[in-house]
């Protein structure tokens, strides 16, 4: 009895070794599996890094087309309170474009307005005004309410966004009451300008109420216009009756080119084989007026 459950027990012990050593084998595999993907995933860390690294160098060069020029203190801390007080869409790096833009043209010479058409709460416009000479002139155009529908030429994209403002589904900076909601918005963008130390009367401002064609009527040179107009309609109005008073070396700034299709239509066909300008796709889109004989 004792030979035969030996002669049973061996393929029972054989059994069990070779399932030791596959579990084994199964366990160094996924070691091997484990240790692969944590060089991958330590591989990928790094190149992460680096294309953050030369992210951070590219947008610095799209953004600081002036880095010889510094911006005032009075001006950064001015910027940083209208950013602390969620009066401005714009991000730091963009709101410091812009207002580099703005110093610039003070630097140049350049004769003309500035314009912002689309202003939101009014944070950009008060850092452009802060920046320039109070007395260059400056015009700034909104609704100063609910945004107009866009038109069969804008998008897909435009449509569901402005669904989504009329049916009151859009909220403000930090959850704020989006502007566009506000009953006196052009009375708070109004009293923010003074709050800020930069009051419209006294810096030759002029804020100027309704839609874009129905107000912008420009007669004399720009040397800076920002255009936050959204829509195709909108961004096309803005081009027609500002781009043709821009001075030499002027630029305007398109806030939207890169968020909306109908603005980025406006642009592409406004521009498209008109000589005497140069288009920058930078962080944002800047349209440069060229002198005669470039």
């Amino acid at each position: 009895m004792r030979s035969r459950r030996g002669a049973q027990g061996a393929p029972e012990n054989s059994s069990a070794e070779a399932d030791v050593d596959e579990l084994r084998r199964k366990l160094r595999t996924a070691r091997q599996n484990l240790r692969k993907v944590r060089e991958d995933r330590d591989a990928l860390r790094r190149s992460r890094k680096k294309a953050q690294r030369e992210l951070d160098v590219l947008r610095a060069f799209t953004l600081d087309m002036f880095p010889d020029i510094d911006v005032p203190e009075r001006v950064r801390e001015l910027m940083a309170a209208v950013r602390e007080e969620n009066l401005t869409y714009l991000a730091d790096l963009h709101l410091t474009s812009l207002v580099t833009c703005v110093l610039e043209a003070e630097r140049a010479g350049r004769k003309g307005l500035i314009v912002e058409a689309g202003t939101a709460l009014g944070g950009s416009a008060i850092a452009m005004a802060a920046a320039k000479d109070p007395a260059r002139p400056m015009r700034v155009y909104d609704v100063f309410g609910m945004i107009p529908p866009p038109s069969e030429r804008d998008g897909e994209d435009v449509i569901r966004r402005y669904e989504q403002i009329t049916e009151g589904q859009s909220s403000g900076l930090a959850g704020e009451v989006y502007y566009g909601y506000r009953e006196d918005l052009l009375g708070e963008v109004t009293a923010s300008f003074a709050r800020h130390g930069v009051p419209v009367e006294e810096n030759q401002v002029t804020l100027v109420q309704g839609l874009f064609q129905d107000t912008i009527e420009i007669d004399e040179p720009v040397a800076l216009a920002h255009v936050d107009g959204d829509w195709y309609d909108s961004t096309m109005t803005c081009l027609e009756r500002i781009t043709p008073h821009l001075v030499v070396g002027g630029r305007i700034v398109i806030d939207d080119y890169f968020m909306w299709s109908g603005c980025r239509e406006a642009v592409d066909e406004y521009f498209a084989d008109r000589p005497g300008f140069r288009v920058e796709r930078r962080a944002k889109v800047h349209i440069v007026r060229l002198p005669e004989d470039a």
